[in-house]
Order: C-alpha cells, then structure tokens, then sequence
C-alpha cells in the first residue's frame, strides 16, 4: 500500500510535534510519524509512589513563542511557575554558595576573588575583539575575565544546559549572545547591557505544568489525531523517479507501507537522520552523523522531610568539576513546583555523566542512586538513604555544539540545498532548550508553508 501526503514528518519529539501542529495550522496536510509507543522524546513524565517523575527535561523557560502556544492548545491554565527569586548554588569549597545573578551581584559576592572581579571591571571599561577563529567556551572566559570564573560559574553552566566540556564547546554555537556582545561592542558586559536595553523584555520565567512536562507533548500528540501514527519508523528514504518528492519505507509491527511525501522534514537526532540520508546522499548522511552527543543519567531520589535538615530553599545547585564529584548538579524538584513528592517527603533530581564523565552512565541503577546519595548526603546534612529511588539513562541525552559546530551546519545545509524539499528540524540546530526547539520548528513550517503555497500559485 502506498500513501502520498504534501509533507511527512519523521520523529515525534517536541520539535516534530510542534512542526506538524503549525503545518496543518496553516492548512498543510501533514503526516507525523513517531517509531516508539509515545510522542515527547526525552520529555517524559511519570507519576510513581506519590512522586511525580521527569525523566528528561526538568523545567522551561517561559518565552513568548512557547507561552502562546500553550495558550492556542487551551494549556495555559495548567502551567505552573517556580519562585521567581528562587536562587541557584554552586558548590565551592565544600559548601553551598549563592550564584549571583547580576553584574552587580557578581561584584558584591565573595565566591569570586578581587582579581576576577577587577577583570568584569575591566570589560566594562575596556575594548577587546574575539579572534577569527572559532574559540572554545573556556579560552573565552580565561582570555575575558578569568580561569576561577571559568571553574566556578561557567563550567557548571555549561555542564547544567549541555552537559559539556567548556574546553570543546564552541562560544559562537552554544552562546551566540557573548560571542554577538563583544563583537559589537568590545565589551561581553556593554553588549549585553546594550541588546537588554534595545529589546526590553520580561526575564523568562522558570515553569512546568501542574501535570508535569508532558503534559505540552501529550496536548499536542492530542490536536493531530490521526495525523499522528505512533510504533510507526522510517527505514529508508529514497528520491522519486516520477517528480521532486521521496518515497520513505515505513515499519509497523507486522507490515511495511511506502509512503510518498512531496515534503519530508526529519525531527530526529542527528545520527538517526544521518542513518536516513545515507543512501540518498553519502555527505549529507556522514555529516548528521559526526555530531557529537552526551549521554546523561537522571537520578531522582526521594526522602522523608525530617531526615532532610538543608532548606532546600531554591532552585538546587551545579557542581565545578575541580569539587571532585560526580554529581553535575542537583534540582530540587520538591521546592520548585507543587505535587512532586507525597506529603511529609521531599524530591530531587541529579544528573550523572556529561562529556567529561561518560563512563558514568555504565553503571547499574543501584550504583547509580548509591553514588549519588554519598555525594548529596554530607552537603545537605541527609540523615539516612532514600526511601525513594529512580534512574532513567540517556545515551545520547544532548547534542555538542563544539568546536566547528557552525561549519558542520553550514556544510549541512549546502547539502540541504540539493532537495528543497527537504527539511531538518532538532535540537542539535539553534539550541537545546524545549522553547529553542519550539521556535525553531515554527519557523520552519512557516518557510515549509510559504515555499508551498508559491509552487501552488498559478
């Protein structure tokens, strides 16, 4: 049997989903394709003993793209918003200590020394160019300002929205902003001042849903219908010899379907779109393929509130890798949203591994949750061993933007180029976070929708 649709969507994560929605919003028949039993991708939550699990993404920042398209999809009333003030930690010296979240605060805390300090100054007053080749995230910060910044405050930030190696990171893919700053200006500190006073905005606010983070993927897995087929995977996508389209061989248990789609947009990660593109372009495919991925272990632990003296008050905290720890760092999911935990107990959630620490995820579950304990345990005063424990591994949980990531783009799309047709959608493009991709993706189905509309004109 063979099925013919205007434009097939492969993989039903968050960016494919929200392709697929703005498609058909915009009166686009289209077909989403999901290979596992559920749509969400690495948004997975689940509901075990009284806690309420995420065993992927954690939180979303509240950007207006996002927020509105919780409002089109009548989920706006379940949103839930974590303390604004909540402060963040960074374990330095053993200890908890406040991250500052301001230049001024920066100038006032005493987790960073004099002379760093005085290099922040410096910036502000000074004029400085960033060099033309690509420069990792830690040759910035060490040649801006300072190796103690780099340990204390960019490196655990680095590991908290990539889980990577700052060393490895490219500063023009992973924070284009720093990078934009002191090329403008000659100041990371000027710069930015400059594009918050230029665009004046709300500072996005830190949300969940009352229901937890599914509740977005599941809302729209909902509004396709039967534009959704799930256990359904792609094989193998080949060129139509009858016009511009492609023929793609589908699996569902106990059957295979052909379907021919005039427009195919991959919402995969990269190596499984790679393995897609092989046959219809060796390049195209080997590129996807060389992007590098983290794997991460999710680590949520749940204690009796008694057994657990520390406050809790805040968001949680990141750990430099010169502490010692295996630990990247720690939410406190129980401090941030209602309904995370049963009555009288507390829940948090840990992450393990990362690029500079990979081997980690080879370790059982029971391992795992024990290490985790052992390193939370003398920070936060905990009196016994969890009553609670779940651990969900991610092989290849985030896309590294290293060193020539905006080259290896950039040679994607020049491949991309020979099938207009085609379509490339992930979190491995703009950036990782769940309102990136949701961007991201919208936009694309806007140029899919235009490019459309202008073939149909007469």
């Amino acid at each position: 049997m063979t099925l013919h649709v205007p434009a097939l969507i492969v993989g039903g994560g968050i960016s494919g989903l929200v392709c697929a929605h703005a498609l058909r919003k915009a009166g686009v028949t289209a077909l989403l394709i999901e290979a596992s039993g559920r749509c969400g991708g690495a948004i997975h939550s689940q509901q075990r003993e009284g806690y309420l699990l995420e065993l992927g993404p954690q939180s979303f920042s509240g950007t207006a793209p996002l927020l509105s398209l919780c409002s089109e999809l009548g989920i706006q009333g379940e949103l839930v918003k974590a303390p604004p003030r909540a402060p963040r930690y960074v374990l330095v010296g053993g200890a908890l200590q406040q991250v500052p979240l301001s230049p001024p605060a920066l100038l006032k805390s005493h987790l960073l020394s004099a002379r760093t300090k005085f290099a922040a100054v410096r910036d502000v007053f000074g004029k400085s160019y960033p060099p033309d080749q690509d420069e990792s995230v830690a040759a910035f910060v060490r040649r801006k300002f300072s190796a103690e910044l780099l340990d204390r405050l960019v490196g655990p930030f680095v590991s908290g929205v990539y889980a990577g190696d700052p060393e490895r990171l490219s500063l023009r893919s992973s924070f284009p902003a720093w990078y934009d700053a002191e090329k403008r200006k000659g100041s990371v500190i000027r710069g930015m001042l400059a594009k918050s006073g230029n665009e004046p905005r709300q500072r996005p606010t830190l949300l969940s849903f009352r229901d937890g983070m599914q509740t977005l993927p599941r809302a729209l897995s909902a509004r396709l219908g039967d534009a959704l087929r799930l256990n359904t995977c792609a094989t193998r996508v080949q060129s139509d010899s009858a016009g511009p389209r492609f023929q793609i061989t589908v699996e569902t248990p106990g059957q295979h379907e052909t379907i021919l789609a005039d427009n195919l947009v991959l919402a995969t990660p990269s190596d499984a779109g790679g393995n897609l593109l092989r046959e219809l372009n060796p390049t195209f495919g080997s590129l996807l393929d060389a992007i590098e991925y983290a794997p991460v272990a999710v680590v949520s632990l749940g204690y009796p509130r008694p057994q657990v003296p520390h406050a809790l008050g805040g968001f949680g905290f990141l750990v430099p890798r010169s502490a010692g720890k295996r630990v990247l760092g720690t939410v406190w999911n129980s401090s941030l949203f209602p309904g995370r935990a049963p009555d009288g107990h507390v829940l948090m959630t840990s992450f393990v591994g990362g690029a500079t620490d990979p081997q980690a995820v080879t370790l059982s579950s029971e391992g795992l949750s024990s290490l985790v304990h052992s390193e939370l345990a003398p920070l936060l005063a905990i009196r016994q061993a969890p009553t609670f424990s779940n651990v969900t591994i991610h092989p290849r949980a985030l896309p590294q933007y290293n060193l020539g990531h905006a080259d290896r783009l950039s040679a994607i799309e020049t491949q991309r180029a020979y099938f207009p047709n085609l379509w490339l959608a992930g979190n491995y493009l703009r950036g990782p976070a769940m309102g990136a991709c949701v961007e991201q993706s919208l936009d694309l189905a806007n140029q899919m929708a235009n490019q459309m509309l202008s073939r149909n004109r007469p």
